[in-house]
């Protein structure tokens, strides 16, 4: 692969990266928590993508302590950047387009979900994933996302500015500098280790040692 092409992949999976979208996804129930009239859809949100994210590190957690996962289907857990992006980018787009027209609104969301899917295949390009576990990830996060429209589908829809929503989900790259990923890999090792009490976390490669 060249480097540029790499380059692009990596930028690419970076929009997918826990640093960017977990506070992206806090100031989206900020937003919807300003107005009385989109408090409910708030905490709808926090409960759907807490549920997801709680799904993806159980998923990353069992196998990385214990080894959980399947080698017929090389599945390891779910991937955290395809879930995430799933979920984020079109509620993000959507709040965006949250002034405008019906249509304005649906496209915004669309553009969402096609993004998480380039995000997905960054993860295959890069190595950093199989099949199942992206396919998985993107499942995940569409259910998340595609609940939380659904329900906000008839519902007072928040009236916020562009700018302002822009700027604040722009906030994390104040503290994460673009192409730079959050170590939260490393952290989930430490704590499944010290969980399970196993020397060293499970690799890929243990899944079909015992084939």
């Amino acid at each position: 692969m060249s480097p540029v092409r790499m380059l692009g992949w990596h930028a690419l999976t970076w929009l997918g990266d826990s640093g960017l979208l977990l506070p992206s996804a806090v100031l989206i129930a900020l937003w919807l928590a300003l107005a009385s009239h989109t408090r409910e859809a708030a905490w709808r949100w926090v409960l759907l993508f807490g549920a997801a994210s709680g799904v993806v590190l159980a998923s990353k957690l069992a196998f990385m302590g214990w080894g959980i996962g399947s080698a017929r289907f090389n599945f390891t857990g779910f991937s955290g950047h395809t879930a995430f992006a799933a979920s984020v980018w079109p509620v993000a787009l959507w709040l965006l387009a949250s002034r405008r027209g019906h249509l304005v609104r649906v496209t915004a969301a669309l553009m969402g979900w096609a993004l998480a899917g380039v995000i997905g295949v960054s993860r295959l390009a890069l190595g950093a994933h199989s099949i199942s576990e992206v396919a998985a990830g993107y499942l995940l996060g569409m259910a998340v996302s595609t609940a939380f429209l659904a329900f906000q589908w008839h519902r007072p829809r928040p009236q916020v500015r562009v700018t302002l929503v822009a700027l604040s989900l722009l906030l994390p790259l104040a503290f994460l500098a673009p192409g730079q990923a959050a170590p939260t890999q490393d952290a989930l090792e430490r704590i499944a280790v010290r969980l399970s009490g196993s020397e060293r976390p499970f690799e890929r490669m243990d899944l079909y040692r015992s084939l």
